[in-house]
């Protein structure tokens, strides 16, 4: 019986640690996808990630000159039938082309950067 314990406990930890690993490494790739749109202003937080094989995440944090904090949230999936995107948790809708056009090109630099600063793999 002690034994069935100490086994479910060390795979826990296995899995935690495999957990924390994956959102480390979506942190850092989130701060690098970020920076693909210009140097981030002081004060705010930029983020553009690859969730998923058909989920990209923008997000954004600022402070506006009221003081009032700002945040914006963009998911775009990817789907068979076109790229949708739906923002601070209202329904999906279609992007534009032109949208669409950024959203590729974005994903491609991304994913050379992130191979290279993350993961030095050369592109």
């Amino acid at each position: 019986m002690i034994k069935k314990i100490l086994a479910s406990a060390k795979e826990q930890k296995k899995e935690l640690i495999r957990v924390n690993r994956y959102r480390s490494m979506i942190r850092r790739e989130s701060v690098i996808g970020g920076e693909l749109f210009g140097p981030v202003p002081s004060g705010h937080r930029r983020e553009f990630f690859c969730l998923d094989e058909t989920t990209w995440v923008w997000h954004e944090e600022w402070i506006d000159t009221s003081g009032q904090l700002r945040v914006v949230t963009t998911r775009y999936d990817v789907r068979p039938s076109g790229i949708v995107k739906a923002q601070d948790g209202r329904g999906y809708q279609a992007v534009s082309q032109g949208e669409a056009q950024n959203l590729i090109r974005a994903a491609k630099l991304y994913r050379q950067r992130v191979l290279q600063d993350v993961y030095a793999v050369s592109v």
